[in-house]
């Protein structure tokens, strides 16, 4: 079996990425745009919005250099929702276990020389695999449209087969 597309250069600044995640980690705004107050739905929103926003905080807490995770949850002044917890918190305890998956499945690209974002990406996907009940098609189906959108151009293909290289070791059918 093939090593997974090799991560493409970042392309853009730390900065630039925490930018465009500012609307995920704010108090006053869902995804949608509207603001939780007018709408009344505190913290309730669809899977894929808790996604983006988990991974939004996992890459806020690598920035910041927080550890455990966890800590970039206690410095919101309104909490996520439960998925989006349940993400960032799962991570965070499962974090070596992660890291050291994803490492023996893509020994060619070191954790970290992957973008940070990708880095988050595939932590989070290879979590949901391995420790959720998620169906392994809407998993990775769901990395690969955050990486899309938040990553390089070509970051989809990397985070797409690895999580299809974490998905078959965690069948079975793990690579030689």
């Amino acid at each position: 079996m093939s090593d997974p597309v090799p991560p493409p250069e970042l392309g853009l600044e730390d900065d630039d990425l925490v930018e465009s995640f500012e609307v995920l980690v704010d108090d006053e705004t869902d995804l949608s745009g509207s603001s939780h107050r007018q709408s009344g739905f505190d913290g309730i929103g669809t899977r894929r919005e808790a996604r983006e926003r988990a991974l939004a905080l996992l890459f806020e807490a690598e920035q910041r250099g927080m550890n455990p995770l966890s800590e970039v949850l206690d410095d919101l002044p309104v909490a996520p929702d439960e998925y989006a917890v349940k993400l960032v918190l799962g991570v965070s305890s499962h974090l070596d276990e992660l890291d050291t998956e994803l490492a023996e499945l893509s020994d060619a690209w070191p954790l970290d020389r992957m973008p940070a974002i990708d880095r988050a990406l595939l932590r989070m996907g290879a979590f949901e695999l391995i420790h959720t009940e998620v169906p392994v098609g809407a998993c990775i189906s769901e990395a690969v449209e955050l990486a899309k959108r938040y990553s390089t151009e070509d970051s989809y293909r990397f985070v797409n087969g690895m999580l299809g290289a974490v998905a078959r070791a965690v069948a079975g059918d793990r690579p030689d």
